[in-house]
């Protein structure tokens, strides 16, 4: 399978573990701790295997900005969030960022 759909797949799981964080009451519920946990390994794992086609700091730094973006998008809209002008503005920093990332690193 392509290495970036790969790392694509590793952070939308992030997005879910992150945001499962808050359902675990402090890794104190054992069924939302228990799918966290089991979520995050698969993230971990993708972008392990990810990152044998794409270099470490790229395939990283990618995942922790969708993790980041996804996370923060999903506290603003579900969880309300504010929502400034400049919390959006840097949001869409990362996402640059993230596309930047891909764009420039040679291995499309």
């Amino acid at each position: 399978m392509n290495a970036w759909l790969l790392l694509l797949a590793a952070g939308l799981l992030e997005i879910i573990w992150a945001t499962g964080l808050r359902f675990t009451d402090g890794f104190s519920r054992l069924l939302p701790t228990v799918a966290v946990l089991v979520i995050a390994w698969l993230s971990f794992y993708l972008l392990a295997v990810a990152m044998r086609d794409i270099p470490m700091g790229t395939a990283y730094a990618i995942w922790t900005g969708i993790g980041a973006t996804g996370v923060a998008m999903i506290g603003i809209l579900w969880f309300k969030e504010p929502a400034s002008l400049a919390r959006l503005g840097f949001i869409a920093m990362i996402v640059i960022g993230i596309i930047g990332l891909k764009w420039s690193s040679g291995n499309h």
